[in-house]
């Protein structure tokens, strides 16, 4: 079924390499409730259907561009919290006074992080008040890699050029804001690179994930998407079973985190490996969109 898409969308996925059809996948929910559940049109009895949800009307066009719901100002006054920095001392120890921190603490609360081994290979955190506001979309990385770290950002490079791409495709953005695009805001799951690239170790992350909670709590996020293998063990923790599948047995549902759903998908870096599987990673973004659309 071919899609009705405008002029920038086609451009965006050109840019991804993804053919412009519905991919035919099933998608399902994890344990979700009354989260939505994307239905194929093959799934709806009619090969000219458009895709549909659950329980919903079927929107007007399949995947064609849709119009960036209102941003929410729900979730600014989150930000608005003065609560100072904590001390260098207190960031080797105690984590905990994170949650009640506003975006400009946070930041140099994660700068002068000594909590745990990790802060050995740091010369940039990525966590940047600057980049911070409420966003509907929030991306998760890995750990950063020598580039990022050096950038004092996540996705960087080939990468982030594929992930801006990939935003721009679902109406969205990581940069400045731009009219007509909704923001995203793109972290890592860890705020520092790992020394020598070294893997992180549960504890490490375990300690890390203060600071990411306290994100989401800023952002307030209509829905995460996970990009990497770290993040998604972090993300996935409250299913065992499942954050030890391969990636392609993880995607195509929702999953939860702190009440918000989470999308697991592929990263640009391993995109660009394997360019076959830009395919899928757009049929997890409209299950976003979807999601986005329909919310519950």
């Amino acid at each position: 079924m071919p899609l009705a898409l405008d002029t920038r969308q086609r451009a965006m996925l050109l840019e991804m390499g993804v053919r412009v059809w519905l991919p035919g996948t099933d998608f399902a929910l994890a344990d979700t409730g009354s989260l939505p559940v994307a239905v194929s049109a093959s799934q709806a009895g009619n090969a000219g259907a458009p895709r549909t949800v659950a329980g919903q009307a079927p929107p007007q066009t399949g995947f064609a561009a849709r119009a960036p719901a209102s941003q929410s100002p729900a979730g600014a006054g989150a930000a608005t919290n003065t609560a100072p920095a904590l001390s260098r001392r207190d960031g080797a120890n105690d984590l905990s006074q994170i949650a009640t921190l506003d975006w400009d603490a946070l930041a140099r609360t994660a700068a002068d992080c000594q909590a745990c081994g990790l802060c050995a290979g740091r010369s940039h955190s990525m966590l940047n008040a600057q980049r911070g506001r409420p966003a509907r979309w929030m991306i998760v990385g890995d750990p950063p890699n020598e580039e990022e770290d050096a950038a004092g950002q996540p996705f960087t490079g080939e990468d982030g050029l594929l992930l801006s791409n990939m935003l721009k495709a679902v109406g969205a953005t990581r940069g400045d804001v731009v009219p007509g695009l909704e923001a995203a805001y793109v972290t890592a799951v860890s705020k520092c690179r790992p020394p020598q690239g070294r893997v992180p170790q549960p504890a490490e992350l375990a300690q890390c994930t203060a600071y990411l909670q306290r994100e989401i709590a800023l952002v307030q996020p209509a829905v995460i998407v996970a990009m990497g293998r770290f993040a998604n063990q972090v993300l996935l923790q409250a299913y065992p079973q499942e954050a030890a599948l391969p990636l392609d047995r993880q995607r195509g549902k929702f999953y939860r985190y702190q009440s918000i759903p989470v999308l697991i998908t592929y990263t640009p870096q391993a995109l660009r490996r394997r360019p076959a599987d830009k395919a899928k990673a757009w049929a997890d973004l409209c299950l976003a969109m979807d999601l986005l659309q329909t919310p519950v």
